[in-house]
């Protein structure tokens, strides 16, 4: 298996990963995760056109810029769960594919001969980047009711 043939396997696999994920919440997780798998689709058409030598586009997704959207208009973030487990966890989980899918496009840039193969492999580790993002995001998002403590003497929180 070449490395254009592994990195459409990994964004088959995100894509996969991110519909099953969307199918097991409501309301803006359900649409992040609907976002974060249309946008592995993407990436896994533009190298299967690298790989059948047909002209492709390297468009930037605006990702990051959604899911921002998406929890601005939200009044109260909520989630419902279809099944159980532990929701940071998921999204940890997440995090960890994004990390490694960008780990292993720096690896295949670093071995990249033709100037199309560098220019493709750059533009999936900044996709892969903004992905990362959002769901760095998202786990603190999650994560603040956790963390929150309502007392004065803690001094200053970030606003959310």
């Amino acid at each position: 298996m070449n490395t254009l043939e592994y990195a459409m396997k990994m964004e088959n696999e995100g894509e996969a990963f991110y519909l099953e994920q969307a199918d097991k919440y409501e309301g803006q997780l359900k649409k992040v995760f609907t976002i974060l798998a249309h946008d592995e689709k993407i990436h896994a058409e533009i190298i299967k056109s690298k790989m059948e030598n047909m002209t492709f586009e390297l468009k930037d997704s605006h990702t990051l810029k959604e899911s921002k959207s998406i929890f601005k208009d939200s009044k109260q973030f909520h989630s419902e769960y279809k099944v159980h487990m532990d929701q940071l966890d998921v999204y940890r989980l997440a995090l960890a594919k994004e990390k490694e899918s960008i780990d292993l496009y720096s690896e295949f840039l670093e071995k990249a001969v033709s100037e199309e193969e560098k220019a493709l492999y750059k533009f999936l580790i900044n996709q892969e980047q903004e992905h990362f993002r959002v769901l760095e995001d998202i786990i603190i998002l999650v994560n603040r009711p956790n963390d929150w403590v309502e007392s004065a003497e803690f001094g200053i929180r970030k606003e959310y």
